[in-house]
């Protein structure tokens, strides 16, 4: 078994991804807010005044989403990756986003056939 994790760089593309991943075997999926370094420093640079100011007017997103799924195989893995490529194009291009998978040793709490 394997944790996939998506840091989706454009919240807008969400429900797509969300429908690959499911066309691709992903079982569930759990959606965090989040925001990256990126994103943080350059609104403290340009001065308290400033900071969140897109938030306070809702002109904009500031953060990211990361997606965690409980995976079989890394089989579903590398399907999963190939369908978020086709609907955000090549993940080494700028502003798509980052993929990886980790093992899991143990699970609990889960249902059957994953546990």
């Amino acid at each position: 078994m394997y944790m996939l994790v998506m840091v989706l760089d454009n919240s807008e593309h969400m429900n797509d991804v969300l429908r690959a991943w499911v066309d691709a075997g992903v079982p569930g999926v759990t959606i965090l807010e989040s925001t990256g370094i990126n994103r943080v420093l350059p609104r403290e640079q340009a001065g308290p005044m400033f900071a969140g100011f897109s938030q306070f007017f809702g002109t904009g997103r500031v953060g990211h989403n990361t997606l965690f799924a409980v995976i079989e195989s890394m089989e579903v893995a590398e399907t999963a990756v190939s369908a978020t490529e086709s609907v955000l194009g090549d993940l080494n291009q700028p502003h798509t986003g980052i993929i990886f998978a980790l093992p899991i040793a143990k699970t609990w709490g889960f249902p059957e056939p994953y546990a």
